[in-house]
């Protein structure tokens, strides 16, 4: 089964790979999450897989009976989904943010729509013509 999760992480990440590298903001932000969760697979395949039980102490012992599955990458995988769901907000803001301004998402264009270094400042706008 170790096999078939590390297969599917090395698919995961080429793919992530693949859009990551595209100049579509919104194709970067569907290889984030899938680099994502190419990490969450990561961790729980090292925590190995087991048919154990959870990890749970029976009340009155001081531990275990039986062979208990790891809680730590348990935890952990959970910390990094509700990371990971912190950064897909913050970041689909941006790219949202970065669309209602300069009217794209492609990357290439965001770049030739920044002002020039030597431009004087000026008010920027949303494509509706209100000021930001």
């Amino acid at each position: 089964m170790e096999t078939v999760l590390a297969v599917l992480v090395g698919i995961l990440v080429a793919a992530s790979v693949y859009l990551m590298l595209a100049r579509n903001l919104l194709r970067f932000l569907f290889g984030l999450v899938l680099l994502s969760n190419a990490a969450n697979l990561t961790i729980f395949a090292a925590g190995r897989l087991t048919e154990a039980t959870p990890p749970l102490v029976p009340k009155g012992m001081l531990g275990p009976t039986e062979t208990v599955a790891n809680a730590l990458p348990q935890a952990l995988i959970l910390t990094a989904i509700v990371i990971g769901f912190g950064l897909l907000a913050f970041t689909l803001v941006l790219v949202y943010r970065g669309y209602r301004t300069l009217g794209t998402l492609e990357s290439d264009a965001m770049r030739f729509a920044e002002p020039a270094a030597d431009a004087p400042p000026s008010t920027i706008t949303d494509p509706d013509g209100s000021a930001l």
